[in-house]
């Protein structure tokens, strides 16, 4: 039966949007980002939610998880959100099933807020309206005069912790870390990001060395999947590096399991796969409970929102790659004085898509309504 505020129509859109450069990572290379759209329709409004993701998301929603939500009231988050969870046991609850789901629930959320004329952040009880970001970018593709030209770009507009990506080549890892230093000056904070390409001792190893250049930020130095491992380094590196790691939950008993292994100083949360809004308040919760501070990754103008609501998220991930996507696409703000902060004269997320601007990206756009 239909509600006042039904859900008429749901479009699902897919963009590619080459990389400036090409980039890499501890144990992955890329030259394109995929960005999959989803657009909720219901009352004369249009909530936005997006992940990054393969195209086969994008599918999966236009096939599955939209139809089950034409009708639905707009404002029974909990209740959709449970129907995609049912319609994707099958099909695991991770990966292209969690970032479906999440990019649907962030539309969701999104369109909840702009029926109700307020910024994401305002619906949701923040206390702050600005959350401290950190650049991230660094890429192990990148030569010397690029690592160096992006970060002390970042310092110079007032961003005060820049992180790098290591592990592709280990062995001269300590180079780029000095490279970084020195582009960057004594008193911005360091970070470090391996994405898992590290046994747990050579990450130790590596620790020791980064420790030398001043590294207070060690994230995934080994799989975010080897608890073990991760608290056997968190418990040995440097006084003063912090151990970090969650990007790659997508449910709320990942993050469970490494809470109780006591395997990170500082828990990642990532909206656009561990199931939108609806499953990041809960693993929020989770991190509070157990007391252990939390920061976004990546999607810095959907994360704003959220970190606004939490105290407890230090910072957000201001990352190169889809921080150029966010403004291309929807004319996301830049952070100020090293914090980004929200529109709160728009509602939802204060993004809109410029059609013209994201048409040389379209791959594809499917609309699915009532039969």
């Amino acid at each position: 039966m239909k509600t006042p505020c039904s859900i008429e129509r749901i479009a699902v859109s897919t963009f590619d949007i080459k990389t400036d450069l090409p980039e890499q990572d501890g144990t992955l290379s890329w030259q394109k980002t995929t960005l999959v759209l989803v657009e909720v329709y219901a009352s004369g409004e249009i909530g936005l939610g997006y992940t990054y993701a393969d195209s086969a998301t994008a599918k999966l929603i236009e096939a599955t998880l939209a139809p089950l939500l034409i009708g639905l009231d707009a404002f029974a988050i909990q209740a959709a959100h449970a129907r995609m969870r049912v319609a994707t046991r099958n099909l695991g609850g991770d990966g292209v099933s969690a970032m479906a789901i999440s990019a649907v629930d962030l539309g969701l959320w999104d369109l909840k807020a702009r029926l109700l004329s307020l910024p994401l952040c305002a619906l949701l009880g923040g206390s702050r309206t600005s959350v401290p970001v950190y650049g991230s970018g660094g890429f192990t593709s990148y030569a010397r005069d690029t690592l160096q030209r992006q970060l002390s770009g970042w310092v110079e507009r007032g961003i005060q912790k820049v992180k790098i990506k290591v592990g592709a080549q280990p062995e001269r890892d300590w180079i780029r870390v000095r490279e970084a230093r020195e582009a960057i000056g004594e008193h911005t904070e360091l970070f470090v990001d391996a994405n898992g390409a590290h046994s747990a001792k050579r990450a130790l190893e590596q620790a020791e060395r980064f420790s030398r250049f001043g590294v207070c930020w060690f994230e995934e130095p080994v799989s975010s999947d080897n608890l073990d491992g991760l608290r056997f380094v968190k418990e040995r590196v440097p006084i003063g590096m912090e151990v970090t790691a969650g990007e790659y939950g997508y449910r709320l008993g990942y993050f469970t399991a490494m809470m109780q292994a006591r395997a990170v100083d500082v828990l990642q949360l990532d909206a656009t796969r561990c199931g939108g809004v609806t499953g990041f308040l809960r693993a929020a919760h989770l991190g509070e409970a157990f007391e252990i501070p939390l920061s976004t990754h990546c999607a810095p103008a959907l994360h704003v929102h959220l970190g606004c609501a939490f105290d407890t998220v230090r910072h957000l991930e201001y990352f190169h790659d889809h921080a150029r996507i966010e403004s291309l696409l929807f004319g996301a703000r830049a952070p100020e004085r090293g914090n980004l902060e929200v529109a709160t004269s728009k509602s939802g997320f204060g993004l809109q898509l410029d059609g013209t601007a994201a048409a040389q990206y379209l791959v594809s756009r499917v609309e699915i309504r009532a039969d």
